[in-house]
């Protein structure tokens, strides 16, 4: 059985609640993706910050992302997986919230993200079609 820990992005990179999202942007940039975790005081996982996030959620709503924090823009709700969880659970949990970014969890503790080019490296090719056509619907 593949599970999770076996195909994520190991110990991914955090944007802190309190930096800026001019500070997350370039941090974006620096790392050429196009989300990164947020992460609290407590280190704990927070939310998923997004490049669209920022411009849609704060520039196109007039907001300053120089005075806009991370935290200000992080879900309520997190989607997330356990480590040791089967890859099928991370694609039904991907399909039925329609993320593209899965944080997965160890403990209380951020430890990998799987996303779907991980899903796509790992599956069948027919499988990660239909994963891809029902996470962007």
């Amino acid at each position: 059985m593949t599970v999770a820990r076996d195909v994520m992005t190991p110990a991914p990179r955090c944007v802190g609640e309190h930096q800026t999202l001019i500070e997350a942007a370039r941090l974006l940039a620096t790392l050429d993706v196009g989300a990164l975790p947020i992460c609290g005081d407590d280190k704990r996982l927070k939310g998923i910050l997004t490049d669209r996030d920022i411009v849609v959620k704060c520039l196109a709503e007039g907001g300053d992302p120089a005075l806009t924090t991370a935290g200000q823009l992080a879900q309520r709700t997190l989607i997330t997986i356990k480590a040791d969880d089967d890859v099928r659970k991370a694609l039904k949990t991907m399909k039925a919230y329609h993320v593209r970014r899965l944080p997965v969890i160890e403990g209380h503790d951020l430890v990998g993200i799987v996303t779907q080019a991980d899903l796509a490296r790992s599956l069948a090719p027919e499988d990660t079609g239909e994963a891809v056509g029902e996470i962007s619907a």
